[in-house]
């Protein structure tokens, strides 16, 4: 589960000046400013929003969302947000102590509301934007809100969404022809956390297991567990072991050299990459994804990067 954190002293942090606040200034045309939880549905908001939305984004590239700190400049943006979009889950459960402290009565938007569910109830799987298809349900709610709010901006934000939701749809071919390219009995997957069930289920991999057997990367693994996977790892035949890109590699360093995988390039899980980074937008993560895990779970043999 994510850290909650109790933030008591933010709402005085409204009236401070000078904290350090997340906005940096409207871009020119920007007709109203809203806040982003996370990498992902800042990225879905700003394809939506263009030149008339300043989108405050709560998470950096690279920082884990189940570990979050949140700061007093959130609670300020959160204050002066029109719409706020969070993806759900306990992805990002700390943002309902945030909009308690800032005293704003919003929208909030939340991207799982909008894709069907994988899991049980009591442990729904938040990684929903695996799937392109759901990314593509997120962007038409983000439309939605943002013409709600927004009404002269109509024309532009479902324009723009119409255009983003096509690339979704050629992403989600181009995968699937990608994954098509390993043979069957090689589509095992071992990743650090169980982030990628939803990429999975799509495209017809079985994930053999996790290091950390859990839906948050901050969970910690037992040895019985690893001793477990080492075991499934080797009886399968399982080629790579995927590590995420912001955490830290050691635990599959350790694995692979027991159980003789390899280990595969690091993969865009709970967060986007920094600008110039293989996963610094939505797309660019599920193509880097998806190249990596055909390469590793290959050994090689077969080259694709999906197309957009």
């Amino acid at each position: 589960m994510c850290r909650r954190v109790s933030l008591p002293v933010l709402a005085v942090a409204l009236l401070a000046v000078g904290c350090g606040g997340l906005t940096e200034g409207r871009p020119t045309g920007a007709a109203l400013t809203v806040v982003a939880t996370t990498t992902q549905m800042g990225d879905f908001v700003r394809a939506v929003g263009g030149e008339r939305v300043m989108v405050e984004q709560i998470l950096g590239p690279n920082v884990d969302p189940h570990d979050y700190e949140p700061r007093p400049s959130d609670s300020i943006a959160l204050g002066e947000a029109r719409v706020v979009f969070r993806s759900g889950g306990d992805l990002d459960e700390w943002l309902d102590d945030l909009i308690d402290a800032a005293g704003g009565d919003s929208p909030v938007v939340q991207g799982l509301d909008a894709v069907p569910t994988r899991g049980e109830p009591t442990a729904e799987d938040p990684h929903w934007w695996q799937d392109p298809r759901n990314a593509s349900a997120a962007v038409s709610a983000v439309s939605r809100a943002l013409v709600e709010a927004d009404p002269e901006g109509r024309a532009v934000y479902e324009r723009n969404a119409s255009a983003y939701r096509r690339r979704l749809e050629r992403l989600d071919r181009s995968v699937a022809s990608c994954i098509q390219k390993v043979p069957p009995r090689q589509r095992k997957l071992v990743t650090t956390h169980d982030a990628l069930g939803h990429y999975a289920d799509r495209y017809g991999l079985e994930v053999v297991g996790a290091l950390i057997p859990s839906l948050s990367g901050q969970a910690q693994p037992s040895a019985k567990d690893t001793s477990e996977l080492v075991a499934q790892i080797e009886e399968l035949g399982v080629r790579a072991i995927f590590p995420e890109s912001s955490l830290d590699p050691r635990l599959e360093e350790a694995v692979a050299r027991e159980s003789g995988a390899t280990v595969g390039e690091a993969l865009w899980a709970d967060t986007l990459g920094p600008a110039g980074s293989g996963g610094a937008t939505y797309i660019e993560s599920i193509q880097a994804n998806t190249e990596a895990i055909v390469d590793g779970l290959s050994s090689g043999e077969v080259k694709c990067r999906p197309e957009d």
